[in-house]
């Protein structure tokens, strides 16, 4: 039976995504820790920011149905504690999740860049 196309894309696994975004962080030389792990296959991930000033940043995926794409959007900024409580609330709901932590005085994700949506 041949493929069919023009099917939904391919899916990458959590942990494929993740260890490649690792990398490309590693390569910007930007610090970055999975502080945790979730389900490998499928679990959501949330990247959190910290500008080591005692700000962060915390995103998760989601799908901008206007655009018909999967885009990153602010889960919650401000006070790093108050985005610690946010995430921990996000774990006790989800228990797949993955967590990436990045320190970074200028904020920086790279989540806007090509592939990482």
């Amino acid at each position: 039976m041949a493929p069919e196309f023009g099917g939904p894309e391919p899916r990458l696994t959590a942990d494929f995504w993740v260890r490649a975004y690792l990398r490309r962080l590693e390569g910007a030389m930007i610090p970055a820790y999975v502080t945790r792990r979730g389900d490998p296959t499928a679990g959501a991930v949330l990247v959190k920011v910290a500008t080591l000033d005692g700000q962060a940043r915390a995103f998760q995926r989601s799908f901008d149905l206007t655009a018909d794409r999967r885009i990153w959007v602010t889960l919650a900024e401000g006070d790093e504690r108050t985005v610690d409580a946010t995430l921990a609330r996000q774990r006790q709901n989800d228990p797949d999740l993955w967590i990436i932590e990045i320190e970074d005085r200028q904020g920086r994700t790279l989540l806007d860049e090509e592939g990482l949506s």
